[in-house]
């Protein structure tokens, strides 16, 4: 270490030079994912502030500058072309998703992968990327700073460190796992640690998923399952994201946002009645996909999923998701598709708050569809309309911008930026959802067909009192748990089926139940089905409609309770 004189002037240039070169590692990719608005400033400013703790040793240790800075580079160069060729061709984060992904895949699919997107247009983009870093390290050179100048940088540094343990632990009260937890999250953007960090994330979340994969294979199967009959046939189950039904056309909302569901019209069998468990994915799914409900949560531990049920009866199972993998809260998820036969799996970015489109579900769906098995169940989890809403739409749809049929209520500026940027993710969505129903229909139509679209749950955007965007089940409002619920099915399908539904379509039903009513859309039958349950039987019986968490029986409601009496509804 050099002797640190106290008279010595700070070589600011120097220092930039120092910093943009171990900002380059990281920063570039950020600084690309944020302008184009692929994600948000939250990557683009953990690669600022991590990037300045690679100063430390080069400051300590001046004399060896370069030496240190290009033994630094090299390390660093190989996560950040990483990143970059992911982000090259699929306009994506690098996240622990993607190392999923990788290791379910074995050497021959891994190589064929990176083969197939290798080319001249990524090897110039990965050249000019190396040439430009040694370019800023041959602009290196060491900086003495003076002893009190010094002192006060690893105060700075210092404090980039501890702040955050700080305003974790003390200001919001987390535990020291989770602070740790979530500073690991904020370091992630930057090289290495989109690697390391998402390492250890993806061996925790395996982990975690391997336990309630185990936990399921334990489940007994449904006793005396049978099949009415043995025809061919496509059974799909596609599940929307914080889609309200009272913003899509064909509900009766005055804007356009579903002009080609509402060309299907005649075709569709179209719920007016139904509300989805709870106004979060995960925990709707938990229910949707199982014999759970409201009043027996866990039952999605000890009892068959959908996935189970389908399997039993003969259907070789797909899973196609847009929604994120690997992740804390969508590692149930990721357990759900691995009880299906084959998944594929579309969304591998860091943060759901980045701009993916669903219409990715399209190819792998018609790569299904020509699978030669007879009987085919395919689940579709799409994004929908989940915040931030203007990433959930190409330009081509960004048709509502003005006032029009907008209430009176919502401000302009971000409230009314947040309520338009809505009706367009509904019409893109609807795009999605036609543009699946069209395909299963291509079929033939003299196949046993059917699709069911649902959504997990609603989404609040100042739709009604006290007028706010989101979701909140201690502050609950109809928008919120209101799912559009529809059914296409070929007229095969129809002519045996048509008259039960059309009888049902304004009954009022909430999707926890869903399972009791899949099974007789395929006509099936076991031990454990309850139609009193299932909409489209004449047994059915309507319940209480119980909305709020589970886990506390005090904050449970009554759904049409509390919209009668105005208390969700009122503007």
């Amino acid at each position: 270490m050099v002797k640190q004189a106290s008279n010595i002037a700070i070589d600011w240039k120097g220092l930039g030079w120092q910093y943009l070169f171990f900002w380059y590692f990281s920063g570039v990719v950020q600084l690309i994912i944020f302008a184009s608005g692929i994600a948000g400033f939250t990557g683009f400013r953990a690669a600022i502030y991590m990037s300045t703790l690679w100063l430390i040793p080069t400051l300590l240790f001046p004399r060896h500058t370069r030496k240190i800075a290009a033994v630094i580079g090299v390390i660093l160069l190989p996560f950040a072309l990483t990143s970059l060729g992911y982000l090259y061709i699929y306009h994506q984060e690098f996240s622990q998703s993607v190392l999923f992904i990788i290791f379910e895949s074995n050497m021959a699919e891994s190589s064929e992968y990176l083969s197939s997107y290798f080319s001249l247009g990524i090897l110039a983009c990965f050249l000019i990327y190396s040439a430009g870093a040694f370019l800023l390290w041959q602009r290196i050179r060491p900086v003495v700073l003076p002893k009190r100048a010094l002192n006060i940088l690893f105060v700075l540094i210092g404090l980039i460190i501890v702040t955050p343990f700080i305003r974790n632990m003390l200001v919001k009260e987390h535990s020291f796992p989770d602070t740790v937890d979530r500073i690991s999250q904020n370091m992630e953007p930057a090289a290495p640690w989109q690697m390391i960090v998402g390492y250890f994330e993806y061996r925790e979340q395996l982990q975690n998923m391997q336990l309630l994969l185990t936990r399921a294979s334990n489940v007994p199967p449904l006793t005396n399952l049978k099949a009415a009959n043995d025809q061919p046939a496509t059974l799909v189950l596609v599940i929307g994201e914080s889609t309200n039904r009272q913003r899509m056309s064909l509900y009766g909302y005055p804007r356009n946002t579903t002009p080609k569901l509402d060309q299907l019209k005649d075709q569709l069998f179209t719920f007016t009645n139904v509300i989805g468990p709870r106004p979060y994915t995960i925990e709707t799914l938990q229910q949707v996909l199982s014999f759970a409900d409201q009043e027996h949560p866990d039952r999605y531990q000890s009892t068959p999923t959908i996935m189970n049920m389908m399997k039993q009866a003969g259907y070789k199972t797909f899973w196609i998701t847009n929604q994120q993998t690997m992740t804390a809260r969508n590692t149930m998820l990721t357990a759900f598709s691995k009880q299906t036969d084959q998944q594929f799996y579309l969304n591998n970015n860091r943060s759901q708050n980045a701009k993916q489109y669903d219409d990715v579900v399209f190819e792998p769906f018609k790569q299904i569809l020509k699978d030669p098995s007879q009987k085919k169940f395919i689940v579709v989890h799409l994004l929908g309309t989940h915040m931030k809403y203007e990433y959930r739409y190409s330009e081509d749809f960004a048709k509502f911008h003005g006032r029009d049929h907008v209430p009176d209520w919502v401000k302009d500026g971000g409230e009314l930026e947040a309520y338009n940027s809505y009706d367009n993710a509904v019409l893109f969505n609807d795009h999605v959802v036609s543009t699946l129903i069209d395909l299963t229909s291509q079929q033939g139509q003299n196949k046993n067909s059917l699709l069911l679209y649902l959504s997990d749950h609603g989404e609040e955007v100042f739709d009604e009192k006290p007028h706010f965007k989101g979701r909140n089940e201690a502050a609950p409002t109809a928008a919120m748990y209101t799912v559009p619920f529809i059914v296409w099915a070929s007229p095969a399908w129809r002519s045996k089926h048509a008259e039960a539904i059309q009888s049902a379509l304004s009954r009022p039903f909430m999707t926890s139940s869903l399972i009791h009513t899949w099974a007789e859309l395929a006509d099936l039958n076991f031990d454990a089905l309850d139609r009193s349950k299932s909409i489209i039987n004449p047994t059915y019986m309507p319940r209480p409609r119980l909305i709020g968490d589970p886990y506390n029986k005090k904050s449970l409601r009554d759904f049409d309770a509390l919209t009668s009496n105005h208390t969700l509804l009122s503007k």
